[in-house]
């Protein structure tokens, strides 16, 4: 992968998965821009990625069309377009417990999102450029509590087929990554975070969680790879087969 001076956003990637492709694509000499929705979360990855002159950092909800506007028109022309974000506060519910409000910030973040960065990032990519985007096991393996996350990363992994078709030869593709330990498990595990990721690392074929690095390894690949388009990449620890 050929990074050096290519200009990239990396949508969520003030923490977890995002910020480790942030790391991985600095260090290939690229100039990235990091956006996010919490002011605190980017101004503390601005501190731990630590390139002043390569990199740019942009409060924005990418589920308000106005602010996705505003961002590229701040940013300008790309390489490589990557989002990460999901806002899953509260959608891990039964049913009988799940509030709309709560499922509708995850279609926000994770299926509008994308649908808009997409709309008005791909005029402004270069024609040999890319999008990525990160759907989930969920999508595979549903479970109870799960009925929403699942639902999206499958429709997102839908729309991103369709948008490899409709804006090629921009090339469109989805990292679905397995239990990953990233900040996002304590909102969904509470206490129990540490001992619900043991567990799982129990059952999966490789014997660990997966770590945000592993997931900017499949995320790099996809972006610098110039014959793959519309494709699932699984990086799940083999979570598929257990």
């Amino acid at each position: 992968m050929n990074l050096q001076d290519a200009k990239v956003l990396i949508v969520g990637g003030s923490s977890g998965m995002g910020l480790a492709a942030a790391q991985r694509c600095l260090a290939a000499g690229a100039f990235v821009t990091v956006a996010g929705r919490s002011a605190e979360r980017l101004e503390a990855a601005r501190v731990t990625l630590q390139a002043p002159s390569a990199l740019q950092v942009i409060e924005v909800d990418i589920g308000q069309e106005a602010q996705v506007v505003s961002l590229f028109d701040r940013i300008g022309s790309l390489d490589h377009i990557v989002s990460t974000a999901a806002d899953i506060r509260g959608a891990y519910q039964l049913l009988p417990e799940l509030e709309l409000a709560d499922a509708q910030r995850v279609v926000q973040s994770k299926f509008f999102g994308p649908l808009l960065l997409a709309k008005h990032g791909a005029p402004r990519l270069a024609a040999t450029g890319s999008l990525t985007f990160t759907s989930g096991v969920a999508a595979y393996r549903p479970a109870p509590r799960g009925s929403v996350v699942a639902a999206i990363n499958a429709a997102l992994e839908g729309l991103v087929r369709a948008l490899a078709v409709e804006l090629a030869p921009l090339r469109v593709n989805v990292v679905s990554p397995g239990w990953v330990d990233t900040p996002i498990w304590s909102n969904v595990a509470g206490d129990a975070k540490d001992a619900t990721l043991q567990a799982m690392a129990e059952r999966l074929p490789v014997g660990r969680i997966g770590e945000p690095a592993d997931i900017a390894d499949a995320i790099a690949f996809l972006m610098g790879n110039p014959f793959t388009t519309g494709t699932v990449l699984h990086v799940e620890g083999g979570h598929r087969l257990v």
